[in-house]
């Protein structure tokens, strides 16, 4: 046990320090124009987040190439920017940076996970289908060794893009089965050359990125990666695949590691499973922590600043786990959809913050809840706390079908 509270501050290796334990876990947003360039809502919306009292704040997916995308609506930099595009992006790196708070850009591309109404051509590290229903991801074609390169080149130049218009650093999505964690698992990786075969080869291009990342933005530029603790799929990458790639991190230089879990085929970041895919233990439940037990075993292997994101509902469970020194951040995700500044009120005693997720029902409506409401916050509006699920689902729905009727048609 140790004497880390909530409030302490945390030195990140490269110098920068975090004002306290409190992170605000990565949404995707929809919130871009019709060209996929930031918009006031952005500044809107990171704007109430920085006031709200995180020590860092890490965006929704921001995509290195506009012709991959995760859902409608996301910010992509992927070439030189034009100065509204460039402007709005100041403008959201400093609504996002103020209050003294870490904003990071995370940067994605999401290989076969992008949805077939933006894109009917997905690539991945080889041609394998998800499991899921063709009507809604299209076939992906296995990428070529240059397109494998093109990707690293990607990355570094999105990263230079957010550190210039202000941005404190990227976080570098390898989780949740979005490309580079493609790249991670045998299910997926079924190469023959450099970027294939041994573990060492499938973490080839993540770590490469983080060099290249490195190198292009300097020694004071924060650089976050989100890793997966397993893909929750047998023959996957596992628990013990992640501690030697997290090894490889730190040796990399990396500053910050957010640990979560699944694929879209394998939901498990909603907390189902361990890190070994069995059933979630009732201790486990009991000590709020999704991926709890992964960070118990990564601390045997690392002194990488962690956060874990997934379950934390009750200051004392936040407590205990940074007393336990298995952690050093506390991760909130759909809370701070809702209450923006729920880490002011943790720090100013309130006990827990609002479990929302339990009131909705049917409960696969909580995805389009959240993010209703995070919409409501980029507009300038309070959250709506009395939406029902069957509201939410239509709305949501019509959101995001009025998002890719905008979109169509109108990317240069």
């Amino acid at each position: 046990m140790n004497d880390v509270t909530l409030a302490s501050p945390l030195t990140l290796p490269c110098g920068v320090t975090v004002k306290n334990r409190f992170g605000k876990a990565p949404l995707t947003e929809g919130l871009s124009d019709a060209w996929n360039r930031a918009t006031e809502r952005h500044a809107s919306l990171y704007g109430r987040w920085a006031a709200g009292g995180a020590g860092i704040v890490v965006t929704g997916n921001v995509q290195i190439d506009r012709r991959y995308l995760e859902r409608p609506g996301n910010v992509v930099i992927d070439g030189p920017q034009d100065e509204q595009a460039l402007a709005a992006l100041r403008a959201y790196a400093a609504a996002g940076t103020a209050n003294d708070t870490v904003l990071l850009m995370q940067i994605s591309h999401p290989g076969r996970q992008t949805p077939r109404r933006v894109c009917e051509n997905p690539v991945a590290p080889s041609a394998v289908p998800l499991a899921l229903p063709e009507s809604a991801f299209a076939h992906p074609r296995a990428m070529t060794a240059d397109e494998v390169t093109d990707v690293i080149a990607r990355f570094t130049h999105t990263a230079k893009v957010a550190r210039d218009t202000g941005f404190s650093g990227v976080q570098v999505h390898s989780a949740h089965g979005y490309l580079l964690s493609q790249f991670l698992t045998p299910l997926v990786n079924r190469r023959d050359d450099e970027w294939g075969g041994s573990l060492e080869n499938r973490a080839r291009l993540l770590l490469t990125v983080v060099r290249a990342i490195r190198d292009a933005c300097g020694p004071r530029f924060v650089i976050s990666v989100k890793l997966n603790s397993s893909d929750f799929q047998q023959g996957g990458f596992d628990s013990s695949d992640s501690l030697q790639v997290v090894q490889w991190l730190e040796d990399a230089g990396i500053d910050h590691l957010e640990i979560s879990g699944g694929n879209y085929e394998e939901p498990s970041m909603m907390g189902s499973k361990t890190s070994e895919g069995t059933e979630v233990a009732a201790s486990t439940v009991k000590r709020e922590a999704y991926f709890l037990d992964y960070a118990e075993q990564i601390r045997g292997v690392t002194k990488l600043p962690l956060m874990v994101t997934g379950g934390f509902r009750t200051r004392a469970g936040m407590e205990e786990a940074l007393a336990s020194g298995a952690l050093d951040m506390i991760g909130l995700g759909r809370p701070m959809c809702v209450d923006t500044d729920a880490p002011n009120r943790l720090l100013a005693g309130a006990e827990s913050v609002a479990a929302y997720e339990r009131g909705i029902k049917p409960a696969k409506a909580g995805l389009g809840w959240f993010a209703l409401n995070l919409i409501r916050h980029g507009d300038g509006l309070d959250p709506d706390r009395e939406m029902t699920g069957a509201e939410a689902m239509e709305a949501y729905v019509a959101n995001e079908e009025a998002t890719a009727q905008m979109l169509e048609g109108r990317t240069p």
